[in-house]
């Protein structure tokens, strides 16, 4: 994810927003503040929850409001994000933590735009110009345990070597160190010894291991095949040829089986179509006529596995067998850095709540961040803009549900990760039902995940105290998908069964009476004083909320950006000291506590 600067007063303004124009950041500043793009309202909870989800941290602010903010936080290094402090002036940077995940490179990059001075410390940067636990892309520190004693040994003068005991074709050192003479490597080298391989190989105190990212695992298995078995047979396999598993970059198999957990389970999947194995036919060494006949190419683990190696791959483990799955491995010219087919196509139906970041879930922020295109209505991409980094938009006017939703769909099956943006819950009356039952009537083989949000009813009862506090049900009044004779039965039905009702889709410009006959089918079942609570623009800054009794309802102040909810027969309205009225749906708690 993209560094994000954190300011705590106008002040850091004016850097902030050149750091911005300069490297994209997104700019976090308090409530009270304008001219950034996310808001917080208290600066240690908030400096909290980033680091919690590993964002890279800039704070043009003193180094202690950060080390104080998430002190409690820090724990294992390994795992921490970086986190830097930046003088407002921009004449110091430094990274105060995860300086090998990020923190060095931000500091020299920052104060080489602002001719300041990068306070970087760590030891192996000082000496070296590079740090060992951070080795170039395609290259995988095997024993990180032991990076501290090379380390220390390096720093108190001990000569340095370099080995290649892989079988790439292109060996190069893993670690771009300076000042640094690499020696000769000898099997009686006393130094430290830098290796690398694709094989199992163990390291020690003075003998670091890189694994190169070069091996590609194909995968074929039957339907349904249990995910254990193939997790077992891979394992296996690596250890019968003493290959290691953090050599192996990426998995792949057909896209038939794009929706065979056994295989989706596994990290960092690509899928290959039948045309694109057979022009690895050449190399496969155990085509089926069997397999030809049902999928259309003659192999797939194999030919997956020399696909998805690349160029210039050789197969170099054939096609192994277990109960109900297949797989071979192939080894890339050099380590493999982008995927050269597509991944399994997702889409995460997400609920964005009322619109505040406050009230979005962090599984619903975590997918519209992960995702590569966000597709919604575009008030809705709006209302998580701060969230945007270089996602796709793809906006659409209100309505036309159904052509939103295909789009979706159809950028998923392309390989995408999608956001299909929702407001309340993505659930209720949103576009989560919609892209089931597109999928039920056209199959296809993307992941759909659904990610709830604070629907508009939770929210107005919250606002008005605890409206649902016993049995409520929902009802739309539009009638443009479900007859208004099915409407009106359910009206009657809930009305007779003394349900709270949050109706959705009040009034709209063309709909004008049907609030008016739902009140009129409610008017004998229910109490003049009934509180009824007309909430609207809930969540957002024209948010307005008001309960009046049952008898004094006017539906001319009810639009279709407003929910209106209808007590049962035994919910309450009261004012308190504060002059505001509030009201409740009591359960009978009473009653149980008179009982005792």
């Amino acid at each position: 994810m993209d560094p994000i600067i954190f300011i705590l007063g106008s002040s850091a303004l004016p850097l902030a927003q050149k750091l911005k124009a300069e490297f994209g950041f997104q700019i976090h500043t308090p409530d009270c503040v304008s001219g950034g793009d996310v808001t917080y309202a208290k600066a240690t909870e908030h400096l909290a929850s980033l680091f919690i989800e590993r964002r890279v941290i800039i704070g043009l602010c003193a180094s202690g409001i950060l080390i104080r903010a998430l002190a409690k936080h820090i724990g294992d290094k390994r795992n921490e994000p970086a986190v830097l402090a930046v003088a407002e002036d921009g004449s110091s940077v430094i990274p105060l933590l995860g300086g090998h995940h990020g923190a060095n490179h931000w500091a020299q990059r920052i104060a080489d735009f602002t001719k300041g001075h990068a306070a970087i410390t760590t030891a192996s940067e000082v000496r070296f110009g590079a740090s060992l636990d951070e080795p170039k892309s395609g290259y995988t520190l095997g024993n990180p345990e032991n990076m501290k004693s090379a380390t220390a040994a390096l720093l108190a003068g001990a000569p340095l070597a370099f080995r290649h005991s892989g079988e790439s074709q292109n060996p190069e050192t893993p670690v771009d160190l300076q000042n640094v003479k690499f020696e000769p490597w000898t099997p009686s080298f006393d130094g430290v010894t830098i290796e690398v391989t694709e094989k199992d190989v163990k390291g020690g105190p003075k003998h670091l291991v890189y694994h190169s990212e070069i091996l590609a695992v194909g995968i074929g298995c039957e339907r349904g095949t249990d995910r254990q078995e193939v997790r077992t047979l891979i394992k296996e396999t690596l250890s019968a040829h003493g290959l290691s598993r953090q050599a192996v970059c990426i998995y792949a198999s057909i896209d038939l089986k794009e929706d065979e957990t056994a295989i989706t389970s596994l990290y960092n999947v690509v899928f290959f179509n039948s045309e694109q194995l057979n022009a690895q036919s050449s190399k496969v060494q155990n085509p089926s006529e069997i397999v030809q006949a049902e999928v259309g190419t003659p192999s797939v683990a194999e030919a997956s596995a020399l696909a998805a190696a690349g160029p210039n791959s050789e197969l170099i483990v054939a096609k192994t067998k277990s109960k109900r799955a297949t797989i071979a491995i192939a080894r890339a010219a050099s380590p493999i850095i982008k995927a050269p087919s597509h991944y399994r196509g997702h889409i995460s139906v997400v609920g964005i709540g009322p619109g505040h970041s406050l009230t979005r879930s962090p599984y619903v922020t975590i997918e519209l961040r992960l995702a590569t295109e966000w597709v919604g209505y575009g008030l809705y991409l709006d209302l998580v803009s701060e969230l945007k980094q270089d996602q796709t938009e793809h906006r659409f006017p209100l309505g036309d549900e159904e052509a939103r939703c295909r789009h979706a769909i159809d950028l998923a099956k392309q390989g995408k990760r999608v956001a299909l943006v929702c407001s309340g819950d993505a659930g209720i009356y949103a576009m989560a039902a919609l892209v089931y039952e597109l999928i039920d009537r056209e199959p296809c083989r993307i992941a759909v995940e659904v990610h709830p949000g604070i629907s508009a009813f939770q929210a107005a009862s919250a606002r008005a105290g605890a409206m649902i506090g016993h049995d409520f049900c929902c009802i739309s009044l539009s009638d443009l998908l479900t007859p208004w004779e099915v409407i009106e039965k359910r009206l009657h039905a809930a009305a007779e069964g003394d349900f709270v009702i949050s109706f959705y889709n009040p009034r709209s410009l063309k709909r004008r009476d049907q609030l008016e006959r739902a009140f009129a089918i409610l008017k004998k079942h229910r109490p003049p004083d009934t509180p009824v609570v007309i909430a609207s623009n809930l969540g957002r800054t024209e948010e307005k909320t008001k309960i009046v009794n049952f008898a004094d309802f006017n539906p001319d102040e009810v639009d279709m950006l407003t929910l209106v909810m209808v007590g049962s027969s035994q919910s309450k309205s009261f004012k308190r000291g504060d002059g505001k009225t509030y009201a409740y749906t009591p359960r009978g708690y009473s009653k149980k506590m008179d009982l005792k």
